[in-house]
């Protein structure tokens, strides 16, 4: 099995920061891509930030905001949120494209979610 765990969210006053992490355990061959997504109350899940092949990409709102990295020793990925707004706030989850030890395609795990709440 394969679990992803995020934590480091929270409320904090706009203009505020934030770090989250996710860490990947379990069964895993190797790590293809990590990356951030969001849901806001009544609205799609959108990417935030996401890194792959090297690459990383960002989500027109967040950029100069937010940088996500990765410690692929550990398994995980961060997600660091500076200049937060209210409209920053949603359920933020973690994704991993992987493939599992034993095999041979790729596989989407997500994370149960942590709530980013910014308000006064």
């Amino acid at each position: 099995q394969v679990q992803l765990v995020e934590s480091g969210g929270g409320l904090v006053q706009p203009g505020g920061s934030l770090r989250l992490s996710c860490v990947a355990s379990g069964s895993i061959s190797s790590i293809n891509a990590m990356g951030w997504y969001r849901q806001a109350p009544g609205k799609q899940r959108e990417l935030v930030a996401g890194t792959s092949g090297g690459r990383t990409n960002y989500a027109d709102s967040v950029k100069g905001r937010f940088t996500t990295s990765r410690d692929n020793a550990k398994n995980t990925v961060y997600l660091q949120m500076n200049s937060l707004k209210p409209e920053d706030t949603a359920v933020y989850y973690c994704n991993a494209r992987l493939i599992r030890l034993g095999g041979l395609r790729e596989y989407d795990y997500w994370g149960q979610g942590t709530q980013v709440t910014v308000s006064s």
